[in-house]
């Protein structure tokens, strides 16, 4: 990417494709023409699975106030109980707290490039696939990558931090 069509770019993905371009990471961010605000958006613009859109999601620690940012799978639900006994206590965050701490709203939020480096965790389950999709600092930013480019580029572990997936009977996946 040229440095005129950089800054033709909002502010947040500029963040984000300076920081894929210094790792040396081959794709740079893309804007979708909708909005990818949720993993389903994303997907569907993207057309895509929906466990394919790596969503970012924040969480406050509770003893410090320092931000929990969760890599899960679209089709997956954070287990608060599991990332509290990895991290400790954690709390919703909300708009303003989000914005204040990455640098992104919410719908945008990046797994890279972070005002504050929050403490990560990803989420085993991206594994399922070979080519995931995040987002890239604004609603309708995105960029892909493999999950161990993911894992590179946060330098987080891979923890079990989703809700068990129930199969058609009831029991757990």
């Amino acid at each position: 990417m040229c440095g005129a069509q950089l800054h033709a770019l909002p502010e947040g993905v500029q963040r984000v494709s300076r920081a894929l371009q210094d790792a040396g990471h081959p794709h740079a961010p893309v804007m979708l023409d909708g909005a990818a605000r949720t993993a389903q958006e994303a997907a569907d613009g993207l057309g895509v699975q929906l466990g394919q859109i790596a969503k970012s999601v924040i969480f406050k620690r509770k003893d410090d106030g320092v931000a929990v940012l969760v890599v899960t799978s679209g089709d997956r639900r954070v287990d608060e109980k599991k990332v509290s006994a990895l991290v400790g206590k954690i709390g919703r965050a909300d708009a303003e707290f989000v914005k204040a701490q990455t640098g992104f709203s919410i719908g945008g939020v990046s797994p890279v490039a972070h005002l504050n480096t929050p403490v990560t965790l990803l989420d085993q389950d991206l594994w399922r696939f070979a080519d995931i999709w995040a987002a890239a600092g604004h609603p309708h930013g995105v960029f892909q990558l493999q999950p161990d480019d993911l894992k590179r580029l946060t330098n987080a572990p891979v923890a079990d931090v989703v809700q068990a997936v129930m199969v058609s009977h009831g029991e757990p996946a």
